[in-house]
């Protein structure tokens, strides 16, 4: 998040629209939760929704790596947003994503002290 708002906020740039990445890392792993949770009361290991929430999880992150990259590349005479600006958004989506990745690992493993709660 740093990354993110450090794009944002920095002299150099005075734009606030990278922040609208946030509302991606909020949503991205709603689907795969919610997936999970109807997989685990219907005993089935692979579903149709798990592979639905996977796609629509994909489609979050591609769309939070892309928002950054489609603000810093509009018409050259006057882009939205500077290309540092752009590489700092880039930069906050990869460790906010490792991040989650990370949550998703070690709190699906069974015999780890994170999942004992």
């Amino acid at each position: 998040m740093t990354f993110v708002i450090l794009g944002c906020a920095l002299p150099a740039y005075k734009v606030w629209w990278p922040l609208m990445v946030v509302l991606f890392y909020l949503l991205s792993p709603v689907p795969t939760l919610l997936a999970r949770r109807y997989s685990e009361t219907t005993g089935s290991p692979s579903s149709a929704y798990l592979e639905l929430a996977i796609f629509v999880t994909m489609g979050f992150v591609v769309s939070s790596f892309a928002l950054p990259i489609v603000l810093a590349r509009s018409p050259e005479s006057d882009p939205v947003i500077k290309v540092g600006a752009c590489y700092l958004t880039l930069a906050g989506n990869v460790i906010v994503y490792l991040t989650i990745i990370g949550f998703f690992i070690a709190f699906d493993q069974e015999d780890s002290d994170y999942s004992m709660w």
